[in-house]
């Protein structure tokens, strides 16, 4: 867990020095999940063998932590970067002939968008990784109500 608070830390400097890489390494966990339930959620004839309810929780678990965080490092770097956006827009009125302003205004606001493109990956990642989570563990573990 010190990894990833380590992570958001750094993400709050620098946004996209390398957020594209952080946010392939953070995304471990859901591009292993098929794996990782194969290996640790027994089927039916090892049911005795390995206590799946607990298996099941803690991937639920790390799966929960994992989507707060990226979600958060995501959000973060969207309030971060519309700030800067909406600052270069007020300095752009004053200056409507500084070319170099606008094109570092134009490329604050493709990294804006880039960003906000990464939530609808971010949904589409977690969507799938619950799907496949909630057919290996649906038998072994219920989640609380109110996650």
């Amino acid at each position: 867990m010190k990894d990833k608070e380590g992570i958001e830390q750094a993400m709050m400097l620098d946004c996209f020095g390398q957020v594209e890489e952080l946010l392939k390494v953070m995304r471990t966990i859901d591009d292993r999940i098929v794996h990782e339930l194969n290996t640790t959620v027994p089927t039916a004839s090892f049911a005795g063998k390995i206590d799946a309810s607990q298996t099941c929780k803690q991937l639920y678990e790390s799966l929960m932590a994992a989507h707060a965080s990226r979600d958060r490092v995501i959000k973060n770097c969207i309030a971060q970067t519309s700030s800067v956006v909406k600052q270069l827009r007020e300095e752009r009125e004053k200056n409507l002939d500084n070319l170099t302003l606008l094109k570092q205004l134009r490329k604050e606001q493709t990294k804006l968008k880039w960003m906000q493109s990464e939530l609808n990956v971010e949904e589409v990642v977690n969507d799938r990784s619950w799907k496949v989570f909630n057919e290996r563990c649906r038998i072994h573990f219920k989640p609380p109500k109110n996650e």
